[in-house]
């Protein structure tokens, strides 16, 4: 009895163990093929990050109202599952009209659910669409998965009056120190290229852009469900943030930045 359950046992984790390799072999060659339209980056990121679009979406009305801007349009760039503008448009007048463009079929699956009167969607490129052009512009969390994001900055600029970025600072000591976080938000989230708030401000100025204002976002601190390390942090991070803000995300990292242009 003993001996057949050890056998069984074992036959169980090597299936268990196939069917893992199979999984992530499949993931491999999906990102080769392009993550965001083979169905890679649904497989790693089954929710498509909507849980923390409430948050994110809070901090643009943060930037929007602090500027006093009114725009008539609003177009998010690379909208995922869309809950971004769902939520501006709960916030915003009732004159706005949103639009998202996505170019994930496994995203737009998510976001045309969302379609309302005042927010529609699009399986579409929205720099291959000639007269596409709007009063702002969201590109969050974006640029950072582009491979030619000069280029891909460039072209975008002149598709909206105003244009807020959202852009995640992963280059910090204590990353480049571990050096792991960073392969792991390459593999699972796709980030291809690192920043810090200056060269993150400096390829928005080298492409064209006018920095109108900027402020750091605390996701690592302010978002629920983050690792137990990320956690442990929280403490440090606002102790030290409350005494120099530009040190801490330099040092400890855990924040992004959000810039409006122009």
């Amino acid at each position: 009895m003993g001996t057949g359950n050890r056998a069984g046992s074992g036959n169980h984790r090597g299936a268990h163990a196939g069917l893992l390799f199979t999984r992530f072999r499949n993931i491999l060659t999906a990102m080769g093929k392009g993550m965001y339209e083979s169905g890679g980056y649904l497989e790693l990121n089954p929710t498509w990050h909507v849980e923390d679009s409430p948050w994110k979406a809070a901090r643009i009305l943060d930037m929007i109202n602090r500027n006093d801007l009114k725009p008539g349009t609003v177009c998010e760039v690379g909208c995922g599952a869309g809950e971004i503008l769902v939520r501006l448009g709960e916030k915003m007048p009732g004159e706005t009209a949103f639009t998202g463009y996505e170019i994930s079929p496994q995203a737009f699956a998510l976001c045309k659910k969302q379609k309302s009167d005042r927010v529609t969607f699009h399986l579409k490129d929205l720099l291959k669409e000639e007269d596409a052009s709007f009063d702002l512009l969201l590109a969050i969390d974006l640029f950072e998965h582009v491979e030619d994001y000069m280029g891909f900055l460039r072209k975008l600029r002149s598709r909206g009056t105003y244009t807020i970025f959202h852009i995640p600072l992963d280059l910090s000591v204590q990353m480049v120190l571990r050096g792991e976080p960073l392969l792991k938000v390459r593999r699972k989230v796709g980030h291809l290229h690192y920043f810090t708030r200056e060269t993150a401000l400096a390829a928005l100025k080298d492409t064209g852009y006018e920095i109108l204002d900027s402020f750091y976002t605390a996701g690592s601190i302010e978002l629920p469900g983050r690792s137990l390390k990320a956690r442990l942090a929280r403490g440090p991070r606002q102790v030290m943030f409350a005494l120099n803000q530009h040190w801490t995300v330099r040092i400890l990292g855990g924040y992004s930045l959000m810039v409006l242009a122009k």
